[in-house]
C-alpha cells in the first residue's frame, strides 16, 4: 500500500539550519523571539549524515541516524522522516517500528496511529489492525467520526483474508456501534466488509441492525441500495423506508438506476421525477428522465427533459462526467428529431459532439438518419467506412448496421450478414440469438429453432433463447405445453423480466386460461408500460367481453409506439380500430 509521504527533508534541513544559526541572535524589537531549536550542533550533523546516508547505499543506518533525531526531538516531522525512509528501502518492519514510536511519543497524534494502522495492513497483518483502528475513530473529532467510518472498508480493500478483516472490524467497531451518533454508520462499515467477505446475509443484517439505530441516516440506505438484487429482494424494504422521509435526492436516484436495471421502468420513472422535483438542478437525474422518455416515445418530455439536463451541465465545470452526459443528451435529442423526420435538426444536435469517444455513436445515428432518408446504402457505406480505434469497435459497426437493415425492414439481409460474422465465431451466442430473431420474422420457423437451440447448448442459462423459442411456439399455437416450459425456464434465470412475464401471459392466453393470462399480463404491463405487452393485454381483455378498457391499454400503447407491429396485427386479425 503507498501511503501519503510528504516530502519534508530539504525543508527541514533549512528550518533546522536557520535555527541553529540565529539561535543566539539577539532579536529585533519589533519582532518576537524566535523559538530554540531542538537541535543542536551535534544532532543536526547526525540529521544531515542520515539522510545523506539514506540517500546513498546504506539506507538502514541512515533511517537509524533519523530515528535517534526524532526521539531525541521528540518531532513528529522526522518520525514521519523515518517511516517513509523505511519504505523507500522496502523495510516495513522498520517502517512499523518508526510508526510505533512516533505513536509512542504523541499518543494523541491520529496520523501518528493512521501510519501504524496503514502499514500493519500493508504487511497483512490484519488482527493486530484492530486496537489502532478503534483508536482511529476515537481521536477523529466527533463530527468527523462517521465520515471516518465510512473510510474504513477502504482501508481493508487490499486484505487478502476478507472473513478476518470482517471480524476485526467488527470487534475494533464496539464501542462505535454503542453510541447513538455512531451506530449507524458503523454498523454500515461492518456491513460493507461482511460483502466484501462474500457474506450477503450477514450484510443485510448489518444494514438492518443500522437502519434500527437510526432510520434516517443515508448510510444503512446506502447499503441495502448496493445489496439490492434479484437474489436479496430483502434489501429494497429499507431503501423503500428510508425514501419515506427526507432522502438525499442522490440515493434516490440511485434507487431509480437499480429500478431500471431490474426492468421495473414505471417505477423508475415515478422515482426520476420526484427527484427533479426535490432537486432540479441535479443534472445526472433529467438525462436519466429524458433517456427513460425517448425510450417510451414520449417525445416531447424527452426533449424537454434531455434540453433540461444540457442547460445544467452546461453551467458547471468541465469534466469526463460531463463530457459522455452531454454527448448522450445530443444523441438523445437526436433521435428525437429523427422520429419527427427533422433530419436537419438531427444532424444539429449530433455536430455538437466532438469527444473521440462518442463520435462513433453519433456517426452511427448519422447512418440511420441516412436511411431513414431513404438513403439505405450510404447509411451502411457509412458505417462500413467507421474506423475502428478499440477492440469492440468491430462489434458496434456489425450490429449498427444489421439493426439499419432490420429497421428498414430488410431482413433478409440482415439475415445474411449476421449469418457471415456466425460462421467465424460458432460459439457467439448473441450474434446467434439475433439470427435467430431475423429467421423468425423471415417465418423461418426451423431456421429459428435450431439457432435457438444451439444458444442453449452453448450457454444453458441465456435466458433470451428459452423465452424467444417459447414465445414464438405460443405465438404459433405450436407445442404449447412445451412452450410453457421453455418460458417457465427463462422466468427461473430472469425473475423480474417483465417481457418473460408477457410470454407466460401470452402462453397461458393460447392455452385458454384467460384468468391467469390477464392476472399476469396486467401485472407486466404496470411494470413494464410497453406497446408489445399492450397487445396481449388488450387481445385478452378483448376476448373477455372488457372492450372499452381493451380499447384504452391499446391507444396506450399505440402512444408508446405507433408503429409497434404486434398492435397493427392484433388490430387487423381482430378486425378493430383503436
Amino acid at each position: 500500500m503507498k501511503l501519503p509521504f510528504r516530502l519534508l527533508p530539504a525543508a527541514l534541513l533549512l528550518a533546522a539550519f536557520a535555527n541553529a544559526s540565529f539561535a543566539q541572535t539577539a532579536p529585533d524589537a519589533e519582532e518576537p523571539a524566535a523559538k530554540p531549536s531542538a537541535l543542536d550542533a551535534e544532532l543536526f550533523y547526525e540529521l544531515l549524515l542520515g539522510e545523506m546516508t539514506a540517500r546513498g547505499d546504506e539506507p538502514a543506518a541512515g533511517f537509524q541516524l533519523v530515528m535517534n533525531a526524532a526521539r531525541k526531538t521528540n518531532d513528529p516531522a522526522l518520525y514521519q522522516r523515518a517511516v517513509e525512509i523505511a519504505f523507500q528501502s522496502r523495510n516495513g518492519d522498520a517502517a512499523l517500528q518508526a510508526a510505533r514510536a512516533w505513536r509512542q511519543a504523541h499518543p494523541d497524534s491520529r496520523e501518528a496511529n493512521r501510519y501504524v494502522l496503514q502499514i500493519l495492513l500493508a504487511l497483512n497483518r490484519v488482527t493486530e489492525s484492530a486496537e489502532p483502528l478503534r483508536a482511529d475513530i476515537a481521536l477523529a473529532a466527533p463530527k468527523d467520526r462517521n465520515v471516518a467510518l465510512g473510510l474504513v472498508p477502504r482501508l481493508y480493500s487490499r486484505v487478502s483474508d476478507k472473513k478476518l478483516a470482517a471480524n476485526v472490524v467488527e470487534q475494533a467497531l464496539a464501542d462505535a456501534i454503542a453510541q447513538p451518533a455512531t451506530g449507524a454508520a458503523a454498523w454500515t462499515t461492518i456491513g460493507r466488509v461482511r460483502l466484501a467477505a462474500g457474506d450477503t446475509a450477514s450484510a443485510l443484517d448489518a444494514a438492518r441492525r443500522a437502519q434500527a439505530v437510526d432510520a434516517r441516516s443515508d448510510y444503512p440506505a446506502l447499503l441495502a441500495l448496493e445489496l439490492m438484487d434479484p437474489k436479496v429482494p430483502q434489501a429494497e424494504p429499507l431503501v423503500r423506508k428510508y425514501l419515506e422521509g427526507k432522502p438525499l435526492p442522490e440515493l434516490r436516484l440511485g434507487y431509480a438506476r437499480a429500478l431500471l436495471e431490474a426492468q421495473r421502468v414505471g417505477e423508475a420513472r415515478y422515482q426520476l421525477q420526484q427527484v427533479v422535483t426535490d432537486k432540479p438542478e441535479l443534472a445526472e437525474a433529467w438525462l436519466a428522465l429524458g433517456t427513460l422518455q425517448a425510450q417510451e416515445n414520449q417525445l416531447a418530455p424527452a426533449e424537454t427533459s434531455l434540453k433540461r439536463y444540457v442547460q445544467i451541465a452546461q453551467a458547471q465545470r468541465s469534466g469526463e462526467d460531463r463530457t459522455r452526459g452531454l454527448a448522450q443528451a445530443y444523441m438523445g435529442l437526436a433521435q428525437i428529431a429523427e422520429k419527427r423526420r427533422d433530419f436537419a435538426g438531427a444532424t444539429a444536435w449530433l455536430d455538437k459532439i466532438d469527444n473521440t469517444q462518442d463520435l462513433m455513436g453519433a456517426q452511427l445515428r448519422r447512418a440511420s438518419i441516412l436511411a431513414a432518408q431513404g438513403k439505405l446504402e450510404e447509411g451502411r457505406k457509412l458505417i462500413r467506412a467507421l474506423p475502428e480505434r478499440g477492440p469492440n469497435d468491430a462489434r458496434l459497426k456489425l450490429s449498427a448496421e444489421v439493426q439499419l437493415l432490420r429497421d428498414r425492414k430488410q431482413y433478409r439481409a440482415a439475415y445474411d450478414l449476421l449469418g457471415r460474422a456466425v460462421a467465424k465465431d460458432a460459439r457467439d451466442v448473441d450474434l446467434m440469438y439475433d439470427q435467430a430473431m431475423l429467421a423468425e420474422k423471415l417465418n423461418d420457423v426451423p431456421a429459428m429453432e435450431r439457432l435457438l437451440r444451439q444458444v442453449i447448448a452453448i450457454r444453458p442459462d441465456y435466458h433470451h433463447a428459452y423465452n424467444a423459442l417459447g414465445y414464438s411456439l405460443a405465438d404459433r399455437g405450436q407445442r404449447l405445453p412445451e412452450a410453457k416450459q421453455l418460458i417457465q425456464k427463462a422466468i427461473e434465470l430472469a425473475p423480474n423480466d417483465p417481457f418473460i412475464s408477457d410470454s407466460l401471459g401470452w402462453v397461458e392466453f393460447r392455452m385458454g386460461n384467460k384468468a391467469e393470462a390477464l392476472r399476469i399480463l396486467e401485472a407486466a404491463y404496470k411494470l413494464r408500460p410497453d406497446a408489445d405487452i399492450a397487445a396481449h393485454l388488450g387481445e385478452v381483455l378483448w376476448s373477455n367481453g372488457q372492450r372499452d378498457r381493451a380499447q384504452s391499454v391499446w391507444r396506450e400503447g399505440l402512444l408508446l409506439s405507433p408503429d409497434n407491429e404486434a398492435l397493427q396485427e392484433t388490430f387487423k386479425r381482430l378486425r378493430v380500430k383503436p
